[in-house]
């Protein structure tokens, strides 16, 4: 597993940092991603990326994974589509998935994202779940997130996730204590 640290700081007085009622500031990184998240969410490594759930495990009904891997030495991924570049991503894997929503693709000055939701039988649990992924890409950093909860939940948590994606930067670089951008 990667090395992982979680830090808490003390804002300085004149701190810039911003979110909306209800949520909290993530930041992955030192900056290669940053979202905001329900107040009270528990954050914790996972196997290969950062866990986000509503409450401890086992009692979590919504999980969010984040994974953010940095630029690949001499490998420029710019000019792939970022549409074309995710459903390959997509493909694969040994889940049986029922459905899967059209691509919604969103452009940000240089930050650009793709997103789509899958509904798929659960393995562990051999019913239906729901994942709502995104491919995120600025500067050569790449972020993958995913947020996966049970149908029923779905109404639920639909206001998280669209904070979350709303909320999404990748490559700002801020001091931490103020929010200011780091040149």
């Amino acid at each position: 597993m990667a090395k992982w640290q979680k830090q808490t700081l003390r804002m300085a007085k004149d701190h810039v940092w911003k979110s909306s009622p209800g949520y909290q500031i993530l930041v992955l990184d030192k900056g290669a991603a940053r979202i905001d998240i329900p107040e009270g969410w528990v954050v914790a490594p996972g196997d290969r990326c950062l866990e986000v759930r509503d409450q401890p495990s086992p009692d979590d009904r919504c999980l969010i994974q984040l994974s953010v891997f940095p630029q690949i030495e001499g490998m420029d991924f710019s000019q792939m589509p970022i549409g074309s570049f995710f459903e390959h991503i997509l493909q694969g894997g040994e889940t049986e998935v029922l459905s899967r929503s059209p691509l919604h693709e969103e452009r940000r000055k240089d930050l650009e994202f793709v997103w789509c939701e899958t509904r798929y039988i659960d393995p562990e649990e051999k019913r239906e779940a729901c994942t709502r992924n995104c491919f995120a890409r600025r500067v050569g950093i790449h972020v993958v997130i995913s947020f996966s909860n049970w149908p029923e939940d779905v109404e639920e948590f639909t206001p998280a996730w669209e904070e979350l994606l709303r909320s999404l930067r990748v490559g700002e670089f801020n001091d931490p204590k103020t929010g200011w951008r780091i040149r």
